[in-house]
């Protein structure tokens, strides 16, 4: 099975924010910079499923450097490989921007069986990605997942809904959004940190996964 699991490297939520000079801006400085908890429990489910039904787990993050750092703790949590997708087109990316960046990443690697993603990234909360990224890959999409079971070539999920629990079966490939409740992801022994400085982590740019700038450029916000 190959997994694909995207990652988002956000500020330290214990951090104290402060507004950048042009006022329009987080100044970044002085932040510490972690994995988003929701991407950690994707990254916990997608080294689950590899240990159950074995095959590659594979991390993808946007970013500049101070991603590498969260690749590589999830290198040392057991996935397999990482690619940072890096290139100043990147820079400003919005929702839609994002996941056609990280459909083109996947379709580079040659497609997977199932694409995780967190729920929401704690940078931004809009929750926009895992479903924008199922529509650019053409695949179903299940958000919000707390329970998964995967055999064969299909996957049942639940999610929780207010005043229940909804169960969704979906073909595979398909993309699926981790929530909170469906695993307690692992902590990083030395072993893995001393393991993960040998495994694969490179850099994808626009020119590399074939990327015109004008297609992940923000969309104008019109007003009425």
């Amino acid at each position: 099975m190959k997994i694909v699991i995207c990652v988002k490297v956000v500020p330290d939520t214990a951090s104290r924010l402060k507004v950048a000079e042009d006022g329009k801006q987080i100044a970044v400085g002085d932040l510490t910079w972690i994995i988003s908890p929701y991407d950690e429990i994707a990254i916990e489910a997608g080294i689950q499923l590899k240990e159950k039904h074995g095959g590659e787990t594979i991390l993808l993050s946007i970013g500049p450097e101070r991603v590498v750092a969260g690749l590589r703790n999830g290198l040392a949590m057991g996935a397999d490989s990482a690619h940072q997708i890096d290139d100043p087109a990147f820079e400003s990316l919005d929702g839609a921007g994002r996941a056609a960046v990280l459909a083109a990443a996947v379709k580079h690697l040659g497609g997977a069986d199932v694409v995780l993603c967190g729920h929401q990234g704690v940078g931004d909360d809009d929750s926009q990605t895992p479903g924008l990224l199922a529509a650019a890959l053409d695949l179903p999409c299940v958000s919000g997942v707390v329970k998964l079971d995967i055999e064969g070539a299909s996957a049942v999920a639940e999610r929780e809904v207010e005043g229940g629990i909804e169960v969704w079966e979906t073909s595979l490939p398909a993309v699926l959004s981790t929530q909170k409740g469906l695993n307690t992801p692992r902590y990083a022994g030395l072993k893995g940190i001393m393991a993960a400085k040998k495994k694969p982590l490179d850099t994808l740019d626009a020119a590399a996964l074939g990327v015109p700038a004008e297609a992940v450029a923000p969309r104008a916000v019109r007003t009425a």
